[in-house]
């Protein structure tokens, strides 16, 4: 089933049990976001039975689904806080926000890179403003096979 906003993934299950969920963008980021490289077509979360990723325009993170402990929603947020890739300097967790209503905290046994390559930045958590905050939920808390 194809999302209702032009350029959106999908938000419904692609070739089987992989899931992808397209980012919710406010209008007035789009511009700015845009410039950044983060548009619709460059800003998704994908999961399925192995694997937990998110394109964020250039940056990516990556993990194996048995990494996640837990998710939440979370949510509204102040832009300033909010949009954008950002680092958390409380406690070194990754947000990629394209709106400020609603989004999922992921959080990880182990931290993982996103913002920096390498191994010198990881976080332990993130979190992301998709679409369908409820489906990212259930598909993150969907039980890991094996």
């Amino acid at each position: 089933m194809a999302s209702s906003e032009p350029g959106r993934p999908p938000t419904e299950p692609i070739g089987g049990p992989r899931r992808q969920f397209g980012f919710r963008f406010d209008p007035p980021f789009r511009l700015p976001l845009a410039l950044l490289g983060v548009r619709p077509g460059t800003a998704v979360v994908e999961v399925d039975a192995e694997t937990l990723t998110v394109r964020f325009g250039p940056w990516r993170l990556r993990t194996d689904r048995r990494n996640v402990t837990g998710v939440e929603p979370s949510g509204p947020y102040r832009w300033w806080r909010a949009v954008g890739p950002r680092l958390s300097l409380a406690d070194r967790g990754v947000a990629f926000g394209t709106g400020t209503t609603a989004g999922v905290c992921v959080r990880f046994a182990s931290p993982v890179p996103a913002l920096a390559p390498g191994r010198w930045l990881r976080h332990p958590a993130v979190t992301v403003t998709v679409a369908d905050p409820d489906g990212l939920l259930r598909a993150l808390r969907t039980p890991v096979a094996g």
